[in-house]
């Protein structure tokens, strides 16, 4: 799944007053004003147990969500499924990993990126 059809996707399922983020290079990507959350999407070729969100990404949503009083929501979807994460009800634990520095890029050169590993059997399932 891309992520234009993860957005339609849950604007049909969960958010239909889902607007896209006013800035392409947001930390975000959409918000839903009538429950007040604030959603990065992240869209996966292969499924894996735990998902990845980077730490400039996750502290850019919890700040903006601590500021506007909104709700940081975190989707995945992968071959499996779509999963909804409330970054609020997560501590995290976070670790450095040498990444590629872009998925779908040219410049796949590995770089160290701090990293928070969310359990999907923590996920809200969509």
């Amino acid at each position: 799944m891309k992520e234009q059809a993860l957005f339609i996707y849950i604007t049909d399922c969960c958010y239909p007053d889902l607007v896209k983020a006013k800035k392409q290079m947001s930390k975000w990507d959409c918000y839903s004003p009538a429950t007040k959350h604030r959603i990065e999407l992240k869209c996966r070729r292969v499924h894996y147990d735990t998902l990845i969100i980077e730490k400039p990404k996750y502290e850019a949503i919890i700040n903006k969500c601590k500021e506007n009083n909104d709700v940081p929501i975190y989707i995945n979807s992968t071959p499996k499924g779509v999963y909804r994460f409330n970054l609020s009800n997560f501590e995290p634990i976070w670790e450095t990993k040498y990444l590629n520095r872009t998925t779908d890029f040219s410049n796949r050169a590995l770089i160290p990126k701090e990293i928070f590993m969310l359990p999907v059997n923590e996920a809200e399932i969509i």
